[in-house]
């Protein structure tokens, strides 16, 4: 299963893999970094803005409507408990979208999709920063570094073959899907962007995809956004989509999109797969900064089992076709609704994957504050969040906040152990570096049979804080990883 994470800037270490048609050109994160770097101390702004919203976004999320989710036909996993209903998503001007099976799937489902973009429309991609980066992530961050995000015209997404750790035959095989999907739209290779999802080291018929894509550009349709998340899933148990409207200079446009993932999940750049589309005017670089920015403050603000994948990808398309006016910077301050509604859907795609947990039953923020920075404050909940001793707890409904005390000390930050607290939800655990006089073991067992947790931790040492979101460990992720190839 390609499946799903990962985090910030730092190390790139995914490179391409097999030669292709097009020259080889630096990641396009490496671009990205380099407008961001040039537009502080806007970015910074944004990030302190962003931070401030997450909260209240999440909050949103939790409260939506409790009605059925949508599955994927003959799933021999049960629905998630946390799962969320799949939202009204209208269509969104210049994108239209098919499904098919391609049949990399031995029991009756679809596993392909197909959409495609009005002319002139921009892209923008975040992707895994794996050190065994797959085919088709190589082949959308050289093609986006190499037309810079203009003129995308299709994009063809599989589940069911990772097409990773398959050499210069699973590069030749990601060419020949573009090249098959750049004649029917008659547009260039690079102007089709890819992405796969399945079982790593399986080369990708690519065959099986190319013989769909006349029925499939006969089938699209502006209005087929759930068809989409469903066709694109692995063991995923329910269909992720997110969608919001925002105004730009007195103009509404939209913006919506998809996503996948349930385990190997963690941030270290967006997550999975995810595809969100816009009918937004906003140049490349412009839309390459708000989605590196609000990728940090969403996706990369996940993580289910800790594992991170060969496939994430993260893509979003501006069509244009609004009528809004165009905006060349992301700092423009006719953006300022659109940057706020683009980071909520982010981030509710992004919780729906922790809600989707392989195996998960509980639902858990996690808080660091009183950190020597925010970056500190992260790793500590990142930490918090990745360990098995914790997640296990929480599965077991035990309020064993000595796991928390203990992943606090093993991520090697500074702390003041004599200052530290730790609350779950109202109720205090731990108070200056001993067990809290109001700790009422009766109240804190009644909050942990709750399906959403929230715990809070302060080391005592500074001001920085951040947040993260996780879920429990049960016998089910067991299960599910034990059994996913056979």
């Amino acid at each position: 299963m390609s499946r799903k994470p990962v985090e910030p800037p730092k190390k790139s270490k995914a490179a391409p893999r097999g030669k292709t048609q097009e020259a080889p050109v630096n990641p396009v994160e490496v671009v990205s970094h380099t407008i961001e770097r040039a537009l502080d101390p806007l970015a910074s702004a944004l990030k302190r803005a962003a931070l401030k919203r997450t909260d209240k976004v999440s909050r949103q999320i939790a409260e939506k409507a409790d009605a059925p989710p949508i599955a994927p036909a003959n799933s021999a996993l049960p629905i998630s408990p946390l799962a969320v209903p799949f939202p009204a998503m209208p269509p969104i001007a210049g994108v239209e979208l098919a499904t098919g099976r391609a049949g990399f799937y031995k029991h009756e489902r679809e596993d392909l999709l197909l959409m495609r973009f009005a002319k002139g429309a921009t892209a923008a991609g975040v992707f895994t920063r794996h050190g065994v980066g797959s085919a088709p992530v190589d082949w959308c961050k050289r093609q986006l570094a190499a037309s810079g995000g203009a003129d995308v015209r299709a994009l063809v997404v599989n589940a069911g073959c990772a097409n990773s750790f398959t050499g210069r035959p699973g590069a030749d095989a990601v060419r020949r899907v573009a090249s098959a999907a750049a004649k029917r739209f008659d547009c260039r290779q690079r102007d089709v962007m890819t992405a796969s999802t399945g079982v790593i080291g399986v080369l990708l018929d690519d065959a099986r995809i190319t013989h769909r894509l006349p029925e499939l550009d006969a089938r699209l349709s502006a209005d087929g956004w759930a068809g989409a998340a469903q066709a694109i899933m692995t063991t995923d148990t329910f269909a992720k989509g997110a969608f919001a409207t925002a105004e730009i200079d007195g103009v509404k446009v939209s913006i919506g999109g998809i996503a996948k993932g349930s385990g190997m999940i963690a941030p270290d750049m967006a997550t999975m797969l995810a595809f969100v589309a816009t009918d937004a005017s906003i140049a490349p670089a412009a839309l390459q900064t708000l989605l590196s920015l609000y990728t940090r403050t969403t996706f990369n603000c996940v993580t289910v089992d800790g594992d991170r994948s060969t496939n994430d990808t993260l893509l979003l398309f501006a069509t244009g076709q609004a009528g809004a006016p165009r905006i060349s910077r992301a700092g423009d301050r006719r953006l300022a609704d659109f940057r706020e509604k683009l980071e909520g859907v982010l981030l509710d795609l992004a919780l729906q994957l922790v809600r989707d947990g392989e195996g998960a039953t509980k639902f858990v923020k996690i808080t660091v504050n009183g950190a020597e920075s925010p970056a500190s404050a992260r790793k500590i909940a990142r930490t918090i969040a990745e360990s098995p001793l914790v997640k296990t707890a929480f599965a077991g409904e035990d309020a064993n906040w000595g796991r928390i005390v203990m992943a606090v000390g093993r991520a090697d930050e500074p702390v003041d152990r004599d200052r530290m607290s730790v609350r779950f939800g109202e109720l205090w655990a731990a108070q200056d570096g001993l067990i809290a006089a109001s700790y009422d073991e009766a109240k804190m067992s009644a909050y942990m049979k709750r399906q959403e947790l929230e715990v809070q931790v302060d080391v005592g040492v500074g001001r920085g804080s951040a947040s993260m979101w996780t879920c429990d460990l049960t016998k089910q992720y067991v299960a599910i990883n034990g059994d996913y190839r056979s």
